[in-house]
């Protein structure tokens, strides 16, 4: 089995795999502070929870947008799993083209999402990942990564204003009755949901303006669902869009890449 796992700043998602099947996902806090051996024995226990043993799991990849994370979960894997878990990064082949100034400014997380977007609509697309941040990957129609858009997120927008504003409440981030409110709790969900709904439409509109074509529009992350419901643009929410990608990225490099290689850095337009 494939130990896929996603590292994001506020929750780490990890898949177990068998083959192209997703078998069962785990969702767990993102904690710096936290000990490769705190986190071994939380994943340990839950894969025991969904029957899986520990020593079923022979491979494991990692996407990272948290460095230190990174490195625990490295030793995570060697010490609970016995091998070397490969590293989304520099020396890893993708498959795709960044057509980035600095490619390495890219972030593990994007990348697959751009590859496992392309393979399941094979033209051009834009993903819009839900996360602390939400990002905007372009992807082209010879399936070559452009760039994108990063926004702050809808969570973050919604602490900002019950921190920094004293008379307004925390909300739960929820479809509002009506776009106007008449309270202002719903004065803020309606900003929060219909204000997210006019960003994505807005931005989408002016990417395929530049990309001078209709690309596919594929939501990902954790509002995904949400903010689709209300926009005419998302042509399909993805779940795990994420780890499917890792998985791809592990296949296409498990039968070229040595026990524990990690190397050689990503040419700008080269393939990684």
């Amino acid at each position: 089995m494939l130990l896929t796992i996603d590292i994001g700043n506020t929750n780490t998602v990890l898949g177990i795999y068998r083959g192209t099947e997703l078998l069962d996902h785990l969702r767990i806090e993102s904690r710096k502070s936290a000990t490769s051996d705190e986190y071994g024995a939380l994943v340990a226990t839950l894969l025991s929870q969904r029957g899986v043993p520990l020593d079923a799991v022979r491979h494991a990849i990692i996407g990272s947008v948290v460095p230190p994370l990174t490195t625990m979960f490295e030793g995570l894997c060697r010490r609970w799993f016995g091998h070397e878990p490969m590293v989304i990064g520099p020396g890893v082949r993708t498959g795709m083209p960044i057509l980035y100034d600095n490619p390495r400014e890219v972030g593990a997380d994007r990348i697959v999402n751009a590859i496992a977007a392309y393979e399941r609509c094979g033209r051009a697309c834009i993903v819009v990942d839900f996360g602390t941040a939400t990002t905007f990957d372009v992807i082209s129609d010879k399936g070559e990564y452009l760039g994108g858009v990063i926004v702050p997120g809808i969570g973050i927008s919604a602490d900002a204003l019950f921190s920094r504003a004293a008379k307004l409440p925390r909300v739960e981030i929820v479809r509002p009755r009506n776009v106007i409110g008449k309270t202002t709790v719903e004065a803020i969900q309606s900003g929060l949901v219909f204000g997210y709904v006019g960003l994505i439409e807005g931005l989408v509109a002016r990417i395929s303006a530049e990309l001078d074509a209709q690309p596919a529009v594929i939501a990902t992350g954790g509002l995904a669902q949400l903010i689709s419901r209300e926009s005419s643009v998302v042509d399909e929410v993805v779940e795990f869009l994420t780890l499917d990608g890792l998985r791809m990225v592990w296949a296409r490099n498990e039968h070229t890449r040595s026990p524990g290689a990690r190397s050689a850095t990503t040419r700008r337009g080269g393939r990684t």
